[in-house]
């Protein structure tokens, strides 16, 4: 236990005694109570109209046969097109974050941190547009080249898409849209890092990168973890960037360069919910119930990880 934790933790049980501390004290209470009572409302609005799909006629599910049978292989490519987009997004972002907080001037740092969080406010449709057309006629060579030199890898076994929409194209897109938040926050948790920390490593004769690596991610791992967590949520529910890049199918599979791809869950509701009839909608919510319970517990294993951090690091 830190020294500081029985300090904070009676200033966070000490009343509120002035007027302006129970009006924000009331604000709070009320702000949070009302994420609560939305969460729950969504909830219920899903599995009350997804209820019916989870045990609908067979024909309902086709290709499929029942529920489970439809929504395991959406769950995968869900998890799969989010798991990629952070392989390539993480690193990339804590390079950028890095760069900004401990390297680059301030006359650089400000513009690139700038054009970054830029990134956050294009739409998605834009992403999409983007991926479709240029991307994936951009990423054709590269594909070509992973088959002919890597094919003895699963993810990389071909055959070679003759269009570019593949998974990994989809997984660049929802990577340029995952970096400005992992970005901006990594960047916010490095810069308030201890100077005197990084002094006193400097000071023993450590290098810029030791400094960095005993100093500094240490004391960020927890923004950082929380910071993917929100990246991964943000892929986990993308939904017309990726219907607009893939021609998913309802298939399990690894390759990446194949024009097989696995469909999500969310573009694959954005896909089929016009034409859908009631039963078939019912269906499509019931995979947003899914969706939302993958969510859930994502955040629930991402603050575990957080928490089980922060204890670490105080003992």
């Amino acid at each position: 236990m830190s020294v500081t934790e029985p300090t904070e933790r009676a200033a966070r049980s000490r009343p509120a005694t002035s007027p302006g501390d129970r009006v924000f004290a009331g604000l709070s209470s009320a702000a949070a109570i009302a994420i609560l009572v939305a969460l729950a409302g969504v909830f219920v609005f899903l599995f009350i109209e997804g209820f019916p799909g989870l045990h609908a006629d067979a024909g309902v599910y086709k290709p499929a046969e029942d529920f489970l049978s439809y929504v395991g292989p959406l769950v995968f490519g869900t998890v799969w097109a989010a798991v990629v987009a952070l392989v390539i997004a993480v690193p990339f972002s804590i390079g950028v974050a890095l760069f900004i907080s401990h390297y680059a001037p301030s006359r650089i740092a400000a513009p690139i941190a700038y054009v970054i969080d830029l990134l956050a406010a294009v739409p998605s449709v834009v992403y999409g547009l983007w991926g479709g057309l240029a991307l994936a006629q951009a990423t054709k060579p590269v594909i070509n080249w992973l088959f002919e030199h890597l094919d003895f890898i699963p993810f990389f076994a071909g055959p070679p898409s003759v269009t570019g929409r593949t998974m990994l194209t989809a997984g660049i897109v929802l990577a340029v849209m995952v970096v400005p938040i992992v970005t901006a926050i990594s960047r916010e948790i490095f810069a308030q890092t201890p100077r005197l920390h990084e002094e006193a490593a400097m000071a023993l004769g450590a290098t810029r990168w030791e400094t960095i690596r005993l100093a500094v991610f240490p004391y960020a791992r927890s923004g950082v973890i929380s910071a993917v967590m929100l990246g991964l949520g943000r892929a986990l529910g993308e939904t017309m960037a990726v219907a607009m890049v893939l021609s998913a199918t309802p298939v399990v599979t690894l390759n990446l360069i194949s024009d097989t791809n696995p469909a999500t869950i969310a573009s694959n509701i954005a896909s089929n919910y016009k034409e859908a009839s009631p039963d078939r909608q019912a269906v499509l919510i019931a995979t947003g119930l899914v969706l939302f319970a993958v969510t859930f517990l994502v955040n629930f294993a991402a603050r575990w990880v957080i928490a089980r951090s922060e204890r670490s690091i105080t003992r």
